[in-house]
Order: C-alpha cells, then structure tokens, then sequence
C-alpha cells in the first residue's frame, strides 16, 4: 500500500481535516487543526476525534511495511482537554511479527504536552 494515498483515501480523515506529515518504517506522524466542528458539547476536541487521529497515524506507521494492515484492538486513555491549536499524533511500533504488529501512539499539542495515549494491534494481511 503507498502510504502518501493513505489519507487521500481515507474519507473520514479527509473530512476530520487530518494530514500525514512524516511517515517512516514503523513509525508515523499525523497533525489536526482544531475547528468547531471538533468539539463536543462541552466545547473541548471530542473523544472520537482524537481516536481518529491517532487511528490514522497507526494506519500509516502499520501500513509503511508495504504489507496491508488492518485494526484488530484498540484503546486510548485521555489526559488533558483541549479546544483550539493544532494536535499531532506520534505513532512508534512496539512489536512486529509476521501476523501481528503493536503500536503506541501519543496525542501532543503544540506545546508537547501529552492529551492522550493510544495503543494499537494490527493483523498484518498476506499478500
């Protein structure tokens, strides 16, 4: 899978406003603007959004072995509200196997502060 038409065809992430902007063998970073259309009723990024944010750095760091990888089991635990800047999530394998692969990914503001942590485990597809 070519990584740079990862998010070019992923239409959830295009309409989140996520963009991939470093992507390197098993390891990945995605960035999101925050808009009002991010937030929940009581006005900070809702969880979903983060979810998918650093679900979308997952899928490219998983997918940069040019083997398909699809999720299996995820969980993110959140630390900090936030409501206006720029987030970047930090995707980096932890395990890679033949089947399975394992990935931590830290949610950051601009002032690199931790907001969330995600882990991921992918099935990694034959051929």
């Amino acid at each position: 899978m070519e990584i740079t038409n990862l998010v070019e065809k992923d239409q959830f992430a295009k309409y989140c406003g996520i963009e991939l902007t470093e992507v390197a063998t098993g390891t990945a970073t995605a960035k999101m603007v925050i808009h009002p259309h991010h937030l929940n009723g009581v006005g900070i990024v809702q969880g979903g959004a983060l979810f998918t944010l650093a679900d979308v750095a997952l899928a490219a760091a998983a997918n940069s072995h040019n083997v398909v990888a699809v999720g299996l089991v995820s969980s993110i635990n959140y630390f900090k509200a936030e409501a206006s800047g720029t987030l970047y999530a930090k995707a980096n394998e932890i395990s890679l196997r033949r089947t399975i692969a394992c990935y931590h990914v830290d949610i950051i503001n601009e002032q690199n502060e931790l907001i969330a942590a995600f882990q991921g485990t992918v099935y990694r597809k034959n051929g």
